[in-house]
């Protein structure tokens, strides 16, 4: 069968040809690929970057956001049968720590984890992929169109269930007030593919939503983010450090960009008592300069939290199943817009230096 693979550290990538995987166990769920997600950290894999190919190889088959379809499962497997859609999650826990052994390798206390796509194994830039029914999520057949956002919405789903946990906890009005998200002002800072979900997700709870980016208001991004209820804020008019005296504070901040320096300049509209999310991971290590006394006093004085989430566990992945069905039940075909380039597998080397400005999720068809 044919895959995409590279050879970590190195630039470029190829298509190869890999044996077909099959069922050698009761509990292993077998799965004919119909479309892989390409994002950033593919991107920046394939340009030599953060990457690891399985012990003893020196390949690594890339591609994290999978969508298909089950063609085999083992004896013991009651979550999927064959003809149901899925897709498999991203990370394999290190088997040591009490998170992993819990089923939250997203959690995961050692750094020993492995992660399909990423880091110590194959990815789903394939035809066929095999894997335990604990990592499958059956995804219904009206989420057809949209599967292969599960990934990347499951990071938007993390972030914002650890948001609420956090407030439940720490707030007397959020532990009596089962929607705390609704009616709150919400600020989403970058609109790629996790800040429209993020936007998304948001809008379904009832937020008041606005979306930072540095793009023509025109353009696709901030047409789709205006369809779903979002108020489109040109980070080029509204600089970061002006949200506040502009637009207003905001009581939830989930950042998508990494882009370290905005990321901090954002921190002056967190509004009294706010959370500050951070999803999106600078890339390069080049320094800047923050005004420590006055970031550290406003978080303390004013009861703010600002956090990291990275991954998803099996359960935020249910949790994108959910809210993607209320969201095409909301918006219809809308959410299938996020998917704005197609391209088989022979051409995905092109797209490496080739990203069009107008694109949202860009995926390879192996269906």
């Amino acid at each position: 069968m044919k895959a995409i693979a590279i050879v970590p550290g190195a630039a470029g990538s190829h298509l190869t040809d890999r044996p077909e995987p099959s069922i050698t166990a009761q509990d292993e769920v077998k799965v004919r690929v119909i479309r892989v997600g390409i994002c950033g950290t593919d991107r920046e894999e394939v340009s030599g970057g953060r990457s690891q190919a399985p012990d003893g190889k020196k390949e690594l088959v890339i591609g994290h956001e999978m969508f298909g379809q089950v063609v085999g499962a083992g004896s013991s497997v009651s979550r999927v049968k064959t003809g149901d859609y899925a897709v498999f999650t991203v990370r394999r826990g290190c088997g040591l720590c009490p998170p992993c052994l819990m089923g939250r390798s997203d959690m995961c206390q050692t750094g020993k984890y492995l992660e399909r796509g990423i880091k110590g194994l194959d990815g789903y830039q394939t035809e066929y992929v095999v894997d335990k029914e604990q990592y499958v999520v059956r995804v219904p057949a009206e989420l057809e169109a949209v599967g292969v956002l599960m990934e990347p919405l499951s990071i938007v789903e993390k972030a914002i269930d650890e948001v609420l946990r956090i407030q439940i906890v720490r707030s007397p009005e959020a532990a009596t007030t089962p929607d705390w998200i609704f009616g709150r002002r919400c600020l989403v800072a970058g609109l790629g593919p996790v800040g429209l979900l993020a936007a998304m997700v948001l809008c379904l709870r009832g937020a008041e939503v606005y979306g930072l980016d540095v793009v023509d208001s025109t353009s696709a991004r901030p047409k789709w983010l205006n369809v779903i209820g979002g108020n489109y804020v040109d980070g080029r008019k509204v600089p970061a450090d002006q949200v506040e005296k502009k637009i207003g504070s905001m009581d939830l901040i989930l950042d998508a960009t990494g882009i370290a320096q905005l990321e901090f300049n954002l921190l002056d509209a967190l509004a009294l008592n706010g959370v500050y999310v951070l999803t999106g991971i600078p890339g390069g290590d080049r320094p800047i300069q923050i005004p420590g006394a006055e970031l550290i006093r406003q978080l303390v004085l004013d009861n703010q939290v600002m956090l990291g989430s990275v991954n998803a566990a099996r359960g935020h992945f249910q949790m994108a199943v959910d809210d993607l069905s209320q969201a095409q039940l909301r918006w219809g075909s809308h959410v299938a817009a996020l998917i704005t380039n197609r391209y088989p597998a022979s051409q995905f080397a092109e797209l490496e230096s080739n990203h069009p400005p107008d694109a949202i999720k860009e995926v390879i068809e192996w269906g």
